[in-house]
């Protein structure tokens, strides 16, 4: 792999924003030439591309289709769809493409510290924050980077040092990552979700298993899910690296899995075909949820793979919280919880989140995004108390369950207002007896009635305390 000699070279970065800006800036200090494209020409974008061009950089707003003349490289923001005219236009100039990951890539330098890569349709931004954890407790010197914490850029080009990185990787970053080679990757889990980006299920797969091209260590999959063991089948790894299996039941050799109570290791063994190392107890995940056991053992295998010992493993689970809106429990209120999983933006998200409580007041939609229901309706029928819909999608979901669940009692609020919110707690109060969970697992996305899953969780809270203050 070659590092090109950046002074002089005419560099377009596609797109402004959290990844576009820092790419311009570093890259302008190596000596590149750079121009800035970007779709809009908001007040938002002006502010962004005044500060880029007090430092010499050319910014271009309102027309990201167009290929500046004389580009020889185009770094891309994540996001930007493989069939924009920008790169229809590189292609046919042999203009190379790379995203952000890329270039943090091709600019580590000869002692750079190698990066364990967690990706997956659920769970990443939680296990790398576990594995970082773990690995802080190791004495090691890392940082939670990528779609998380710290840029990868401001992590490989700034002052800091690291001994290892612990990199979120979405597949829209693998897409234009070609170089990318881990120490040890894992693919915690595939289903559907962002198939309008890349054109099919087959290839948002084929982008998800790119992080395990060229891993050194391990290959970490799960066992529940056989598309993550395939992708591992398919890829091109060094000479050595072993395939590693992580699953909620009693573990093979070479799995880490759980025993009585008990997270274990049968990989990173003398003898891994009569022998299991004891890493922490399933209390020491938090929350116990099977999902979130499922998150620890994918953080415990990479960083087994790296060496750490399995003290550490228990000390960085007992020492991780989880970020706020993931199965977080806001109050008891008249013995019934309230847990609110904002961040359950999907249905596979949403469906490990119902399969942690029984029985459940189920406070659900926003946009589907393309999604279908039925599946998700039939294998949580059974643990239902009752329904509160909201959102604009809200009507495919009550269709699937009165499908699949027509005994359940639905309220369907023909709202999509943020006071929705209010209303939706108020009436799963109403289903709710004590011993019940009322969960907020929307299996939408929030746009529709809010900024982000953030916001559509903070109002939630809101008003769950409120109904606690009243009820005091």
């Amino acid at each position: 792999m070659s590092t090109p000699d950046w002074q002089g070279k005419r560099v377009t970065v596609a797109g402004l924003g959290v990844s576009g800006i820092p790419a311009a800036k570093v890259l302008h200090g190596l000596g590149a030439v750079v121009t800035v494209v970007n779709d809009g020409d908001d007040e938002r974008s002006r502010t962004q591309a005044a500060e880029l061009e007090a430092q010499g950089i050319t910014v271009r707003l309102g027309d990201g289709a167009t290929l500046p003349e004389g580009t020889e490289l185009i770094v891309t923001a994540p996001g930007w769809q493989p069939d924009k005219p920008l790169f229809l236009a590189a292609a046919a100039a042999g203009v190379e493409i790379w995203g952000d990951v890329e270039l943090a890539w091709r600019l580590r330098g000869p002692d750079a510290a190698p990066w364990l890569a967690v990706t997956g349709t659920n769970g990443k931004t939680t296990t790398v924050r576990m594995l970082a954890s773990i690995l802080e407790a190791a004495g090691l010197r890392t940082a939670a980077v990528g779609n998380i914490g710290v840029s990868l850029l401001d992590a490989v080009a700034g002052d800091e040092t690291y001994d290892v990185l612990a990199v979120e990787l979405s597949s829209y970053q693998l897409h234009w990552a070609p170089s990318l080679r881990a120490h040890s990757a894992v693919v915690l889990n595939l289903a559907p979700d962002h198939i309008d980006w890349h054109g099919s299920m087959e290839a948002y797969a084929a982008d998800k298993g790119r992080v395990y091209e060229g891993n050194t260590v391990a290959c970490v999959y799960n066992v529940a899910d056989k598309a993550t063991e395939d992708l591992v089948r398919e890829a091109d790894v060094e000479e050595g690296c072993r395939a590693i299996g992580f699953t909620l039941g009693t573990p093979a050799p070479s799995q880490l899995g759980v025993v009585e109570g008990l997270l274990v290791d049968r990989a990173f063994v003398d003898n891994r075909q009569q022998q299991a190392q004891e890493l922490a107890e399933v209390a020491d995940v938090n929350p116990p949820a099977p999902h979130n056991i499922a998150n620890a053992l994918a953080a415990a295998a990479l960083a087994r793979a790296y060496g750490v010992p399995a003290a550490a493993v228990r000390d960085g689970l007992r020492a991780f919280r989880p970020d706020p809106h993931r199965i977080e429990k806001v109050a008891d209120v008249d013995s019934v919880a309230w847990i609110d999983d904002s961040k359950a933006t999907n249905t596979h998200a949403a469906e490990a989140s119902l399969a942690s409580y029984d029985p459940i007041v189920w406070i659900a939609g926003g946009l589907a995004k393309g999604a279908t229901f039925d599946e998700l309706v039939e294998k949580s029928a059974k643990r239902l108390r009752g329904v509160v819909l909201v959102g604009a999608d809200r009507a495919l979901i009550r269709e699937a369950l009165a499908r699949h669940a027509p005994e359940v009692p639905v309220v369907d609020l023909d709202r999509t207002d943020t006071g929705a919110m209010s209303a939706a707690v108020r009436e799963a109060a109403q289903l709710a007896r004590p011993g019940d969970t009322v969960l907020l697992a929307p299996a939408c996305a929030s746009m529709d009635m809010f900024a982000n899953y953030n916001k559509r969780g903070e109002a939630f809270a809101d008003a769950v305390r409120a109904l606690a203050a009243e009820r005091a």
